[in-house]
């Protein structure tokens, strides 16, 4: 059965696989494919926000138990994925109301810079949760 913080990776992961179709799909004028997966990473994402701050408003925080090297190197991982995180979303909703509203040459000016940092926050996000919750997870009781 999938933990529910594995539910909340497998969204990140679901984000990540359409944003990259999606920009292939732009790429090669396939443009209401494009919009279709847009629309779904948006709307994965956003039940990827919802399920996680329901689950760390009931769970808390879950510290990472490595140690060594991998501290500073998940820490920063983290860092950088937190802040860009927090970034992300004013980003992707002013990037998709430009496109709603046809507005295409804002749109691509600013999808410039939303869909590497929301791809970039798709897959940190997973990469975090196989870090805390498999390869350095903390014992069970």
């Amino acid at each position: 059965m999938l933990s529910h913080a594995g539910l909340n990776a497998t969204l990140n992961a679901a984000s990540a696989c359409l944003l990259a179709t999606g920009y292939f799909f732009i790429r090669t004028g396939h443009i209401l494919a494009h919009k279709t997966c847009m629309v779904f990473a948006f709307f994965s994402s956003s039940v990827f926000l919802g399920s996680y701050l329901l689950y760390h408003a009931r769970v808390g925080s879950v510290r990472f138990q490595g140690h060594g090297w991998i501290r500073p190197f998940y820490f920063t991982l983290l860092t950088s994925h937190t802040l860009l995180a927090a970034a992300i979303v004013p980003l992707a909703i002013l990037t998709l109301s430009r496109a709603v509203r046809g507005q295409f040459d804002r749109h691509r000016t600013i999808a410039r810079w939303t869909f590497p940092i929301w791809l970039y926050v798709s897959v940190t996000g997973v990469v975090v949760y196989i870090l805390l919750y498999h390869i350095y997870a903390p014992a069970k009781l």
